[in-house]
């Protein structure tokens, strides 16, 4: 079943999905870089980070498992694919927010050339999350809408993008903690 919609409110919700992810984006750098964590809760859900990582590695692999179901022509397996890593990015959204409002940010530990390994991961990991929210929240509306053209199109840099984004997420936490031993 094909949904058709004006171009007006192709823009608006796009526009609308842009907007929601410039404000995520926003409360989560202020969360990171300006919010004080409260002593109190210093010692609770330490596992979050742990989660967190294993959320992306699950995304990660839901990912490659879409991919693989799509160039099969497997549209149903890829489609569960596809919304189970979205899910589980979202419970890793979820637990990141959770653990950064409880334990604010872990510095890195470790030093010389693993130091500058770790920064330039960190680095394109994060400005890829940033890129990668709106074009997830995107290529879905433009697939449940029955767009498949524009899905298509954009599906193809938001794979590799989320993929990236998923993978390097577990790297930073093995980073992060084999720097802090």
């Amino acid at each position: 079943m094909t949904v058709t919609q004006a171009p007006e409110s192709n823009r608006t919700a796009i526009a609308s999905m842009i907007a929601l992810s410039a404000a995520a984006t926003a409360f989560l750098f202020w969360l990171i870089y300006v919010h004080t964590a409260p002593q109190a809760f210093a010692d609770r859900l330490l596992f979050l980070p742990a989660l967190d990582a294993l959320m992306n590695g699950l995304a990660g692999i839901c990912l490659i498992a879409g991919f693989y179901f799509i160039r099969r022509r497997n549209i149903k397996a890829h489609r569960r694919s596809m919304l189970t890593a979205l899910v589980f990015s979202c419970i890793f959204l979820v637990a990141y927010t959770a653990n950064h409002a409880l334990h604010g940010d872990v510095l890195y530990q470790g030093q010389g050339m693993m130091r500058t390994v770790y920064f330039s991961v960190l680095i394109s990991h994060i400005v890829l999350c940033t890129v990668a929210l709106p074009m997830i929240l995107i290529t879905f509306f433009f697939s449940l809408t029955g767009r498949f053209p524009q899905h298509k199109k954009i599906a193809r840099f938001t794979l590799p993008i989320w993929l990236y984004v998923s993978i390097t997420g577990v790297a930073v936490f093995a980073m992060l903690h084999a720097g802090a031993r």
